[in-house]
């Protein structure tokens, strides 16, 4: 079954491709990136023999119809995405371009294909916030309530899906997951970021909200969770990927801090980002119960082996440590 893997240079997407070739080996990979600055083809260099690489934006669709005809695609897996909420709000038009026409643009040449599956990777925070003190959590039939322009970006994107699905029949399902951490995430996210300041003994900027939480989970649970919804997942169904395990940005700044010996005095309190949501927690029995996925890293071992990553593979991030778009410390009181 050749698989196309949009934002395959990404984050998440790498360790997807990653995870894909060495648990169906049998099956082609194309990987398809615009190698933005959050795109890190090195990210993919121990596969380089295993996929075909295509450098190409979503947005441009005669070229996506052009590579599924090509390599005789079947499933196409849509990480690409702008992801960076800080960036979202000094420069939202790139957000709505990439995350709803780039994901419509794939849509309907997926249409005009007749895949067999179009898989979006979607995000808890389409759904807005929750209360510190809420024992509410996201359900799969929770309202969209997006309160930032990225969180707005993919609840329109995740629109344009279930209307193609609805509209033309066209095979789709959706993840929607919480917080992912884990190796080759690019270092302007919190745990990138905080452990690779403490390396270097600079501050740790925390927003001034530190108890705001969010529900944390390992990339190869997700990808695991991924692959369990093209295997066994129901067309036109949408399933949550989490974990129940919750951090503040304190806890984790902690964990970092010890696990590497630094001091607790690199801690820096900084403005909170405007539209700052407090806390995500998804429900994600549904992907339990129905599909046997569960995941299987904990927090803190997650996260141990995480910074000793980043620790071991300071060749991968230096080089991406000047390409951060935005300053975390500059928001305005």
């Amino acid at each position: 079954m050749a698989v196309l893997i949009t934002g395959g240079a990404g984050f998440i997407g790498s360790n997807f491709v990653r995870h894909r070739v060495e648990t169906h080996p049998e099956d082609p990979v194309v990987v398809y990136d615009a190698l933005t600055y959050a795109g890190n083809r090195a990210s993919l260099a121990d596969l380089e023999e295993r996929i075909c690489f295509v450098h190409g934006d979503i947005c441009d669709q005669a070229l996506v119809e052009r590579v599924l005809a090509e390599h005789d695609i079947e499933v196409v897996v849509n990480f690409a995405a702008e992801s960076h909420n800080s960036l979202a709000v000094v420069d939202p038009a790139r957000f709505f371009r990439t995350n709803v026409l780039g994901t419509q643009a794939l849509l309907e040449a997926g249409r005009r294909a007749g895949l067999r599956r179009f898989h979006h990777v979607s995000t808890c925070e389409v759904y807005g916030d929750l209360a510190l003190d809420s024992a509410e959590s996201f359900t799969e039939e929770s309202p969209y309530r997006p309160r930032t322009p990225y969180n707005a970006s993919k609840a329109g994107a995740d629109h344009a899906v279930r209307a193609y699905a609805e509209t033309y029949g066209l095979a789709v399902t959706i993840t929607n997951c919480c917080n992912n951490y884990g190796p080759y995430q690019f270092p302007e996210k919190i745990i990138p970021l905080f452990t690779t300041n403490a390396l270097e003994g600079s501050p740790l900027p925390l927003y001034a909200s530190t108890l705001h939480r969010r529900e944390w989970l390992h990339v190869d649970d997700h990808c695991r969770a991924i692959d369990a919804v093209l295997e066994r997942g129901e067309v036109g169904e949408t399933y949550h990927v989490g974990s129940g395990r919750e951090a503040s940005i304190e806890e984790i700044a902690d964990g970092i801090l010890a696990a590497l010996g630094q001091p607790s005095s690199l801690k820096t309190i900084v403005p909170d980002r405007p539209g700052h949501d407090r806390r995500y927690l998804l429900d994600s029995s549904k992907i339990r119960t129905r599909l046997g996925w569960e995941p299987s890293i904990s927090f803190e071992q997650g996260l141990a082996d995480t910074v000793t990553w980043y620790s071991a593979n300071r060749a991968w991030w230096e080089p991406l440590r000047g390409r951060a778009p935005v300053e975390e410390t500059a928001w305005a009181p």
